[in-house]
């Protein structure tokens, strides 16, 4: 009896040690352990506590939005004259420090959003409380992705996760976990890629969320027609000719649509409009310069020109000015020497 009794209590042991052992393993995996030590967790900002019990999660921002389903980029709706999104209560969406690639043109085409260092099961975590509006999976781009629509009037976009743990319809409350990292869709490494959006149209995220210092920029951030600007009261970390061209960008796009396109120094607003103003007179002169170039069949040799430069100011290639003008790549340029260029 003794023997029969010892062998039912290890058997009721052991089952509630595999049991203990596999709700442990469910909750790790809910929790999505990252497969690289989190460091410095006791500096990093993860999120905001502050809480807004007057917001309707069920039809989050449905006074500037009209609709609700449809594709990431393709939303309905108006912003205000002078809209205030609110970036009180946040979480940054992963506690990884490392951005791989910036808001902006890239391989010819425009990246809306920035890419984030993250590993294959990184804890993906919601920026804002708000309802999930859209959860796919896009092989040919964004692979496992999630949108999520915050009650700021911002919607975030989570990419190329290994799995969402969240689905379409779901509230989710800031710091949330809603995905695993990932490597999926058009996608050459483990990373998260993350968008904010205002009624579709692309906005850098690094103008709102400061990675490296895990932190948001401000209380605030607002957007006036035909131009944008930033209320900070806390410090931003971004790389500034990659801001100034988004604003450049997010500004010049703004005047056709309710929004726009769009890591080391803060910018007051008045430095901001100024070497925003700046780019744009620079960028029109260029453009004129390149107008002028392109009408004038010939061009007078400077000092220091090289064919290769000749060829870029004028939008064509060494070897087309080399038949043009009967020459070899190698030839020696002469001060005063007039060449076609077109």
């Amino acid at each position: 009896m003794e023997i029969l009794t010892i062998k039912r209590i290890l058997g009721a042991a052991l089952l509630t040690m595999v049991t203990a052992g596999s709700f442990a393993q469910d909750l790790i995996a809910r929790q999505a352990p990252s497969d690289k030590r989190m460091k410095d967790v006791h500096n990093v900002k993860l999120h905001n506590t502050a809480t807004f019990s007057n917001v309707d999660l069920e039809n989050p921002a449905s006074d500037i939005y009209t609709d609700w389903t449809g594709a990431v980029a393709k939303c309905g709706g108006h912003v205000p004259a002078n809209f205030k999104i609110d970036l009180r209560g946040f979480s940054m969406p992963t506690t990884s420090r490392k951005v791989t690639s910036n808001f902006g043109p890239r391989w010819g085409r425009m990246h809306k959003g920035i890419d984030v260092k993250v590993y294959i099961g990184d804890t993906i975590r919601s920026a804002f409380d708000g309802k999930v509006r859209i959860c796919r999976y896009d092989a040919n781009g964004y692979g496992y992705f999630l949108v999520i629509r915050h009650p700021n009037g911002l919607e975030t976009v989570y990419g190329h996760m290994s799995k969402q743990i969240v689905k379409e319809g779901q509230i989710v409350r800031s710091g949330e976990p809603i995905g695993l990292g990932g490597n999926t869709g058009r996608s050459t490494g483990s990373h998260l890629h993350f968008e904010t959006r205002l009624l579709g149209e692309a906005i850098n995220p690094a103008f709102m969320f400061d990675f490296e210092n895990q932190d948001v920029t401000g209380d605030t951030y607002s957007i006036t027609t035909g131009a944008i600007t930033k209320e900070a009261t806390a410090s931003a970390t971004i790389n500034t000719v990659n801001r100034i061209e988004s604003e450049n960008g997010f500004a010049a796009n703004y005047s056709t649509s309710s929004a726009g396109e769009t890591n080391s120094s803060d910018f007051t607003q008045e430095q901001a409009t100024a070497a925003v103003a700046e780019r744009r007179n620079n960028n029109s002169a260029n453009a004129n310069k390149k107008k002028t170039s392109q009408k004038s069949a010939s061009y007078t040799i400077k000092s220091g020109d090289t064919l290769y430069a000749i060829a870029r100011r004028h939008g064509t290639t060494v070897d087309k000015l080399c038949k043009l003008n009967g020459i070899k790549a190698t030839s020696t340029l002469r001060l005063g020497q007039k060449i076609k260029t077109s």
